[in-house]
C-alpha cells in the first residue's frame, strides 16, 4: 500500500531549498537575493559571507542547503552549480503597538518573508 511517490518539483539538473518565516521584510531580503542571482554557487557563498547585510547569514544557510541537496539527493556536480533562481515572497505580518500620547496607540508591523533558491548544474 502506501502513497505514490511525489513528483519532482524541479528539473533533473536542479535542486531546491526553501525557508519560511525569515525575520526581514521582502524588500530587504530581495536586495540580498539580487546579489546572488545568476552567479556560481561558490562565488555566491563568498559574496554572502562578506556582505554587511544582517539577512545575508540566513540567505547563505538556504544556499548551502540547496547545494547540499544537489550533491546528496540529486547527485549533481557541486563545481558546476549556479544560482538559477532566488525568489522572495511575503509571509506573515506580526502586528504590535506602541503607546503614544493621550492614550492613543501607534501601529508597528513586523514583516516576515519566504525564500526559495534553485541551483542548476551547467551543461558543458
Amino acid at each position: 500500500m502506501g502513497k505514490p511517490k511525489n513528483e519532482r518539483r524541479v528539473a533533473e539538473n536542479e535542486a531546491r531549498a526553501f525557508s519560511k518565516y525569515i525575520d526581514s521584510s521582502p524588500y530587504k531580503l530581495n536586495l540580498v537575493a539580487e546579489m546572488i542571482r545568476g552567479k556560481k554557487a561558490e562565488k555566491a557563498l563568498t559574496d554572502l559571507q562578506f556582505s554587511n547585510k544582517r539577512i545575508a547569514k540566513d540567505v547563505k544557510k538556504v544556499l548551502q542547503s540547496a547545494v547540499a541537496n544537489a550533491e546528496n539527493n540529486h547527485s549533481l556536480d557541486v563545481d558546476r552549480l549556479y544560482v538559477a533562481e532566488a525568489t522572495v515572497g511575503k509571509s506573515v505580518v506580526m502586528k504590535r503597538f506602541q503607546a503614544r500620547a493621550r492614550g492613543k496607540a501607534g501601529r508597528i508591523e513586523k514583516f516576515f518573508s519566504n525564500l526559495t533558491i534553485i541551483v542548476r548544474e551547467k551543461a558543458e
